[in-house]
C-alpha cells in the first residue's frame, strides 16, 4: 500500500521557519523524483521545490534562498525546510512522488504564517 504522510506544519510567526517531512512507504523511493506543492486559501497549486533521483534539486523564484528540499533514502523520506517564513507562504502543502507515469500524493499538511 502507497502512502506519502506529510508532518510539521503548523503556525509559524513571520520571520520564522520550519521543517516539513514526508515519509514514503509501499515504492521504491529512491526512484522516485520528490516535489513540495502548495495551494494558498482560494488559489491554485504551486510547485515549490523538487529534487530527482539523483538528489539535483530546483525551487520555485517566490522561494529561493528561503526554502530548502532534500531527501533521506535512508529514511524513504523527503524533507522541505522553511525559513524566513512570510504571511504568503500560507498554505496547504503537500508532497507527491513521480516516476513516469506513477504518481502519488500525500494527504497534505498546513502551514499558517501569522503574527
Amino acid at each position: 500500500q502507497v502512502q506519502l504522510v506529510e508532518s510539521g506544519g503548523g503556525l509559524v510567526q513571520p520571520g520564522g521557519s520550519l521543517r516539513l517531512s514526508c515519509a514514503a512507504s509501499g515504492f521504491t523511493f529512491s526512484s522516485y523524483w520528490m516535489y513540495w506543492v502548495r495551494q494558498a486559501p482560494g488559489k491554485g497549486l504551486e510547485l515549490v521545490a523538487g529534487i530527482t533521483s539523483n538528489g539535483v534539486t530546483n525551487t520555485a523564484d517566490s522561494v529561493k534562498g528561503r526554502f530548502t528540499i532534500s531527501r533521506d533514502n535512508a529514511k524513504n523520506t523527503v524533507y522541505l525546510q522553511m525559513s524566513s517564513l512570510k504571511p504568503e507562504d500560507t498554505a496547504v502543502y503537500y508532497c507527491f512522488a513521480r516516476v513516469r507515469t506513477d504518481v502519488y500524493w500525500g494527504q497534505g499538511t498546513q502551514v499558517t504564517v501569522s503574527s
